[in-house]
């Protein structure tokens, strides 16, 4: 029976639609608008009105985003301690996101964490301890894989002063934390994207406590100034934090350009570590210098360099900057670097090299139009050794195959070079590339071959020779290509 029909028994309500199922029917709301109860199928009259969803017409329009937020602000200041905060915005951030949510509780999360926490810090340890947990995990809500669509979704201008304001608050509200510590304390909180460290300790200890954290691999260790004997007394907080989800957020947008004009993309090839140290006094322990190893993330193959996120804590526009770090050592696997002042640290793997975007145009002109000379000469070459018959030969159909995998190889780059929007595309054009380059250099080893068999006089059969220059020809290229494409297909075509 169609209940749906009837609409004289069957009121789901404005903006709600109806759903014939067994024994029955279900009242659902339409696209755009959700469930006041939050229940996605319900009955008429149990109390569900379906109300316009503003997320799904919000684009990211500087009106829509400031109401976003406003909104996301009030509801959150309406709660009264920043542990009630944080556990608010830690639920709302487990499950999917849009891209205005990230901004939204981005600025939550900062008002909670630092506005809030100036004036009502935690005093009892027990609740500081589950504050930062909270703190910790909510951070890591935000980075985690499957939010990272979300991000690449913003603005790169909206992207980056969001990221920036959610490792500054981590960093900020840990220290506003660590200074109310009464005794010395080691303390550790861990989510699947982020880890954190605090040493917290008074001036009597100074001498012993040598700050330090080693973490998957990465390790780094700061080195107080040293002081006269009698030091006055005090608290120092060293905060310690560990992204491994980030770098690949705070890399250089793609065709990235530098101020010399060059066409340079700079990669996050690490972690994210960052150090922040707070005293009272402000001189009781101040920063010589911060050394610190970390694991390449993937194979450092090109040119790498210590590096920090340089950022303005008003605007919240950072950018990665090497003054004040130098490398120290490296290898195949880690990097060490030292530096002379304390923020967010990483390693930069440059791609793309450094010729700028007019040298660069002028050489693809030039590699074009070399290649178009080139085309048209192997044309040629294939019509002659085709068409006249009286120059047919082994030697010369050996140059004739050898002319047309040289054409077809030519003539695939210079389509399909850039075609690198879609990558079913560029995958197909690798594969045919390295196919009938191997199939040049396989008529390339059989012009050997022919050329020995011929000064060294041997008798042999040619009709057979032929089929088996063939088979050696275009076959063993194809063997080589299929076994390479079933073992690693992803590494046909490019991740850039």
């Amino acid at each position: 029976v169609d209940e749906c029909s009837n609409e004289g028994t069957v009121a789901c309500g404005d903006h709600a639609k109806c759903e014939n199922v067994d024994g029955g029917f279900n009242c659902s709301c339409k696209e755009g608008y959700q469930p006041s109860t939050g229940k996605l199928q319900f009955k008429p009259n149990d109390g569900t009105s379906c109300q316009e969803n503003p997320e799904t017409k919000c684009e990211l329009y500087k009106d829509c985003v400031t109401e976003h937020v406003n909104k996301t602000l009030a509801e959150i200041s309406r709660l009264k301690t920043p542990l009630e905060m944080l556990q608010e915005i830690n639920r709302n951030t487990l499950g999917p996101l849009l891209p205005v949510d990230v901004i939204s509780y981005v600025e939550a999360l900062s008002y909670s964490s630092l506005h809030t926490m100036q004036y009502s810090a935690p005093d009892n340890e027990a609740l500081r301890n589950t504050t930062i947990n909270v703190l910790v995990n909510t951070v890591s809500n935000f980075l985690q894989k499957d939010k990272i669509a979300i991000w690449e979704a913003l603005p790169v201008d909206n992207q980056r002063q969001s990221l920036t304001k959610l490792l500054h608050t981590a960093e900020q509200a840990t220290l506003l934390m660590s200074q109310n510590f009464k005794k010395t304390t080691q303390l550790d909180a861990n989510a699947s994207d982020i880890a954190l460290k605090v040493f917290a300790f008074d001036s009597h200890h100074m001498k012993h406590i040598h700050p330090h954290v080693y973490t998957e691999g990465d390790y780094i260790k700061i080195s107080p100034k040293k002081k006269e004997e009698s030091q006055p007394n005090g608290t120092v907080a060293v905060v310690f934090l560990r992204y491994s989800n980030i770098g690949s957020l705070l890399s250089s947008p793609k065709n990235h350009s530098s101020k010399d004009g060059s066409e340079q993309r700079h990669t996050v090839s690490s972690s994210v570590i960052a150090v922040a140290i707070s005293s009272n006094p402000p001189t009781l322990y101040e920063l010589e210098k911060i050394t610190f190893t970390l694991k390449y993330a993937k194979t450092a193959d090109k040119d790498i360099k210590c590096a920090f996120w340089n950022y303005s804590a008003d605007t919240m526009n950072g950018n990665w900057a090497t003054e004040g770090c130098e490398l120290m050592h490296s290898n195949s696997t880690h990097i060490s670097c030292k530096c002379n002042h304390l923020t967010h640290f990483a390693v930069l793997m440059s791609s793309g090299g450094s010729v700028g975007v007019t040298n660069y145009n002028i050489l693809t002109r030039i590699t074009q139009l070399g290649i178009i000379i080139s085309l048209i000469c192997l044309s040629m070459c294939i019509f002659t050794f085709w068409f006249f018959s009286e120059i047919q030969s082994t030697r010369t159909t050996i140059h004739k195959n050898l002319c047309c995998s040289l054409f077809l190889a030519e003539l695939i780059f210079l389509i399909g070079i850039n075609m690198n929007n879609n990558k079913l595309v560029c995958s197909i054009t690798a594969g045919l590339l390295h196919y009938f380059l191997l199939a040049a250099f396989a008529w390339m080893c059989i012009e050997g071959i022919h050329l020995y068999l011929i000064v060294v006089g041997v008798i042999y059969n040619k009709g057979f020779l032929h089929k088996n220059f063939y088979v050696f020809g275009y076959v063993s290229p194809a063997v080589v290509v299929g076994i390479s494409a079933a073992l690693g297909y992803k590494y046909y075509g490019t991740t850039e």
